[in-house]
């Protein structure tokens, strides 16, 4: 049943008839206020949620169109045109069809919320206003009526007219106020018939023309659907159709893949494993690798499949040989060294199997090895202690003290390797040895890891691998003045041009552990950062690994102690002599291994009825001519000490003098018999003499030798050479600290601290 009618005559009554229906008017209002208000809301959330779908119909639209098919082979069928086009003809729909909707969101606003607010303003809340307007003036006029009613009938006419008179013009304005109420209550419930529902229909409207808009798209879109349509089922029935080929061949393949190989750019490719110098010992990377014959040119890429991911930058190098690694020579199977010309140093690299690196060594014109058992062995071209290799490190450390002293980090932090590759290519070229300082275009970190890398190409460590395990002990004494001093006298036991490059680095990094505040380089990590390298184990072993930071107090104690050490004279030098004798004595219980005898003592042959007799007198006279031989050595090396540790290094290794005169056939067992000077043991053990604990460990003195530094002869009875010269027929010489040996059918001397024995 619908609302009452308010009658204006009901106004002047007021009655509680009239009240009653007025009140379910103004129910009515507020629940039309109410409605209107959550519907204005509901409309916002809708228009909000239409601006939402509209735009991830569009990121939709936008995903389709950037996608591209990509067709197997060089040409596409027309179906597959088709197809590989639907995608963007699919986002231009979409797209199309969000911007009809975009239309109708942005007129929904004009229709529908704006003309809702206003009727909810203007006609709802001038009704609420003129409802406060009528209840203000009811409570007025009743409580002018109860004061009128109030008053005294003795009081005077006059008053009592005036009282009449004032109610009349008060009854007379609530009324008014009332008829303007009541007319406004009903012109509202009036207005909202057409005003309210007249935007929801504008706005359902717009609705109806976004669907239509969209229905018209469909029939636009039908003809390209129906080619769509034939398109793919072309090509699902091509599919079928030759999947059982690929089939057949995909079980060839796998029954004889050899016979199916593809056409290649390049003479050979695959995957090797390369080996990388780190600070300490090495690790294999894994590279997939390029080769053309025509350009001699090798392409690096560092790549695993299981991370799927390039493991750093490529690089491209040009191959100046190639050769075979034997199986003795490295722990590795399968492996093989290759030469650049625009590198130095030699790159080992890993094949996959035998056929394989026989099908790399093919491709590269692989030589076979032509190798002796030392380790240190180099091909020419590596990183030698001669004039160049301390010219680059006086480059470096020059280079680190003028411009990056203060860096922080210094030595710790590496830089890019094929930065340092390059860096190092052109310190080590010929043309560039002239060359005073480096060019400032290069980083120091770039520098200092150029220094660190050049050290660890050599081929033995600085510090030599025959003293490690006298170094790590020297380090383990308790004491340290003991360990300073035993370490004093190792250093001095080193060769000279050895001793000269660790004396040039120690100082450097005095220099730098004296700036530690800024650049954060203590002693502590410096010893750290060069101990692996200066002291670089022969065998990767748990061992080895555990007496790092023995390398490292080794290291520290070289800086600390670096003016006493190189600028001076051990106090009770241990000489070879005495070394040799303890181990001899020690040789009825355990054999000497090859990292336990440093040295060797070498004998003349004699017949083996005297062999008993000769040894007594040689370790009878040997203790006998130690004394003398240490003052000797003392005396004669006291006074230009310090005239030979300020000289150049880059000079040539000192070679011992040699007398004017010497005895002619001297006795064996004389001091200055060559039966036994003291020679550099070689990397592998010897056979011990199973007759006699006491004998030599060499079967006999001549022996092969290999040069490790070049040298020019000053006198026609020395020999000149370079470095990895293998002289024949090597033994002691009668002129001490030299040896005699043959090259090219020439004999003559070579000193003693320039070979090593093979």
């Amino acid at each position: 049943m619908g609302l009452p009618a308010l009658e204006f005559s009901d106004c002047c009554l007021d009655s509680p008839q009239f009240r009653e229906r007025l009140k379910s008017h103004e129910a009515e209002l507020d629940k039309t206020n109410k409605f209107i208000k959550e519907l204005i809301k509901d409309g916002k959330s809708l228009i909000a949620a239409l601006k939402t779908l509209s735009s991830a119909k569009r990121k939709f639209a936008d995903s389709l169109n950037d996608f591209k098919f990509q067709c197997i082979g060089d040409a596409e069928t027309d179906d597959e045109i088709c197809i590989a086009k639907s995608l963007q003809e699919f986002a231009a729909v979409l797209r199309n069809l969000e911007d009809e909707r975009m239309r109708m969101i942005e007129n929904a606003g004009e229709v529908l919320i704006t003309p809702l607010e206003k009727f909810r303003k203007e006609q709802i809340g001038a009704a609420k206003e003129a409802k406060k307007k009528y209840d203000k003036e009811t409570e007025k006029y009743c409580g002018i009526l109860e004061k009128h009613l109030n008053l005294s009938s003795k009081k005077k006419e006059s008053q009592l007219q005036e009282a009449d008179i004032q109610v009349d013009q008060v009854r007379q304005h609530f009324y008014e106020v009332s008829l303007e109420y009541v007319f406004k209550v009903q012109e509202v419930q009036e207005r909202k018939m057409f005003e309210f529902v007249e935007p929801l229909l504008a706005f359902l409207q717009g609705l109806f023309t976004f669907y239509h808009h969209g229905y018209e798209l469909a029939k636009d879109f039908s003809d390209f659907k129906t080619e769509l349509t034939i398109s793919i089922q072309n090509t699902r029935n091509r599919f079928e159709g030759t999947r059982s080929e690929v089939e057949s061949l995909m079980r060839k393949m796998k029954e004889n893949p050899h016979e199916h190989k593809n056409i290649s750019p390049y003479t050979m490719e695959g995957y090797l494993y390369v080996q990388e110098k780190r600070h300490f010992g090495t690790s294999w990377v894994k590279h997939y690798c390029t080769y053309q014959s025509d350009s001699k040119r090798i392409t690096m890429v560092p790549f695993d499949q299981k991370s799927g991911g390039k493991g750093g930058e490529d690089e491209a190098i040009i191959l100046k040989s190639c050769t075979r690694r034997k199986t003795d020579s490295i722990e590795k199977r399968f492996c093989f060294d290759v030469e650049a010309v625009d590198r130095p140093g030699v790159i080992t690299m890993q094949a996959l199997s035998e056929e394989d690196r026989r099908l790399w060594m093919e491709a590269m014109d692989g030589r076979e090895p032509v190798y002796n058992s030392n380790k240190d062995n180099q091909s020419e071209g590596t990183a030698q202690l001669d004039n160049m290799g301390f010219s680059i490190v006086k480059k470096c450390i020059q280079a680190v003290e003028t411009r990056g002293i203060n860096e922080q980090g210094l030595y710790r932090i590496v830089g890019v390797n094929s930065r340092v590759q390059k860096l190092l290519s052109i310190l080590m070229d010929p043309k560039t040895e002239n060359e005073e300082e480096i060019s400032s275009e290069w980083e120091i970190k770039t520098i200092t890891s150029a220094l660190k890398t050049y050290l660890r190409m050599l081929p033995g460590p600085i510090m030599m691998y025959q003293f490690q395990r006298s170094f790590i002990k020297a380090a383990k004494l308790e004491n340290q003045e003991s360990r300073i001093s035993e370490i004093h006298c190792l250093v001095h036991r080193l060769p000279e041009k050895n001793r000269q490059m660790l004396h040039l680095l120690m100082n450097h990094l005095a220099n730098v552990a004296k700036n530690h505040e800024q650049n954060l380089m203590t002693v502590a990590n410096l010893g750290v950062v060069f101990g692996p390298t200066l002291m670089r184990p022969q065998e990767e072993t748990v061992a080895a690994i555990m007496d790092i930071k023995f390398q490292n107090i080794v290291v520290e104690i070289l800086i600390e102690n670096h003016e006493k050490i190189f600028n001076t004279v051990p106090d009770t030098p241990q000489s070879n002599c005495q070394l040799l004798l303890s181990r001899k004595r020690s040789a009825d219980s355990k054999p000497p291994s090859c990292s336990e005898r440093p040295l060797t003592l070498f004998p003349a042959g004699q017949p083996s009825e005297k062999q008993e007799n000769r040894n007594s007198i040689i370790n009878s006279s040997l203790e006998s001519v130690i004394s003398s031989n240490i003052n000797s050595f003392l005396h004669s090396n006291s006074t230009p000490l310090s005239n030979r540790n300020s000289s150049d290094p880059d000079l040539e290794v000192i070679k011992p003098n040699r007398p004017n005169s010497l005895p002619q056939n001297p006795s064996p067992t004389s001091p200055l018999s060559p039966s036994w000077p003291m020679f550099s043991a070689p990397s592998s053990p010897m056979p011990t003499s199973s007759t006699s604990s006491d004998s030599s460990p060499i079967s006999s003195p001549f022996r092969k030798a290999r040069a490790l530094y070049a040298c020019k002869a000053e006198h026609d009875s020395e020999l000149s050479f370079t470095a990895g010269t293998i002289f024949d027929n090597v033994h002691p010489s009668q002129e001490p600290g030299w040896l005699e040996g043959t090259l090219n059918g020439k004999t003559g001397l070579i000193p003693e601290n320039y070979v090593e024995f093979l």
